[in-house]
């Protein structure tokens, strides 16, 4: 559910970058005002998690789309809604600029859309009164699946708004709402059914986290766990994911009737599409010489590319470095706790 810069006007675009450094910049301030800091050092592992995981592209089964995670509430679950908030904003920086994964004015949405709504309403409006401390099996899986589907939904519904608002595109708002949001309803449950698998695990290894406790117990254990599970998806399972258009491509083109977009001729997308061009060091997660110099007909690659292997490691470690790097800062801001 990236969105391109072809469905935006700079004004709507402008706007939600501001919206969301604002957020980001409130969030800054609400982790260094507290006193135990000690969740910081999960932001960078958890963010490239996150990263590899998004790479997973899975089917929809009778509709010619696919879909991938978004991780917002999982982040939330796990960090808290500020800390959340920045991991994800970090993931989405990254794939921007370097793998050219959403567009650069299109940014401010993707995070407002990504990691608002899963972290500042589906978490504590929806997750948290059905899961509440986690001890039941049944209400966690509840609480994911719902709050998980939620947040993807209106993120979803948020995308239509912008695109319409925005004025620049001939998108039905009434057939793009009707594509989309079905669609989006089979993702978000995906992603609810994944969301409690993994909490599953760190119920069972680190219960803390879910029952709201704010110091880890054995975060020895945890981050080996979850840096081998980012190695794994992001360099071999990433081979396997599905080649068909996302929900939010397969939309347009439904609704549209074109393929893709065209992406408006002004001053500030020119700007923005040349900046993205000359930045993506592994465009859609391989090589441009590799995808520029494939014959037309030929005979499909085989799905094991090294570019995407690359794209998934060098993303996942630079969304370590950017993330567990802005952790590492707001930790030492954070003041001491006094002894008691």
């Amino acid at each position: 559910m990236h969105m391109s810069d072809a469905l935006l006007s700079p004004v709507i675009g402008g706007t939600f970058w501001a919206a969301s450094a604002a957020i980001i910049g409130l969030a800054t301030r609400k982790i260094s005002s507290e006193a135990d800091g000690s969740k910081t050092v999960l932001m960078g592992v958890l963010g490239a998690f996150v990263f590899a995981a998004q790479m997973i592209n899975f089917t929809i089964p009778g509709t010619g789309s696919s879909g991938h995670l978004g991780g917002g509430l999982l982040l939330a679950v796990l960090l808290g809604p500020w800390r959340a908030f920045i991991t994800l904003a970090s993931v989405l920086v990254i794939q921007a600029l370097f793998f050219a994964d959403g567009g650069l004015l299109a940014l401010g949405c993707n995070i407002f859309n990504l990691a608002f709504f899963p972290a500042f309403v589906a978490w504590p409006f929806i997750y948290r009164p059905i899961a509440g401390d986690a001890r039941s099996g049944a209400r966690l899986a509840a609480g994911s699946i719902t709050a998980a589907t939620a947040g993807l939904l209106l993120g979803a519904m948020s995308v239509v708004m912008q695109t319409s608002l925005s004025g620049i595109s001939d998108l039905p708002f009434r057939t793009f709402t009707l594509f989309m949001m079905p669609l989006h309803l089979c993702i978000g449950i995906v992603e609810g059914l994944v969301t409690w698998a993994v909490l599953s695990f760190v119920a069972k290894t680190e219960p803390t986290l879910l029952a709201g406790g704010k110091t880890l117990s054995k975060p020895g254990f945890i981050l080996p766990a979850f840096v081998v599970a980012t190695m794994t998806i992001g360099g071999v399972l990433s081979w396997f994911a599905s080649s068909r258009p996302d929900g939010l491509e397969w939309s347009i083109t439904r609704a549209s009737g074109k393929e893709a977009l065209v992406v408006p001729d002004d001053k500030i997308h020119s700007f923005l599409a040349s900046v993205q061009k000359r930045a993506a060091l592994l465009p859609d997660y391989g090589f441009r010489e590799r995808k520029e110099a494939a014959p037309a007909n030929t005979v499909p690659p085989s799905p094991v590319d090294p570019g995407t292997s690359i794209s998934g490691i060098a993303g996942s470690l630079m969304v370590m470095l950017l993330a567990g790097s802005a952790g590492l800062l707001l930790r030492r801001r954070a003041p001491e706790t006094p002894d008691a």
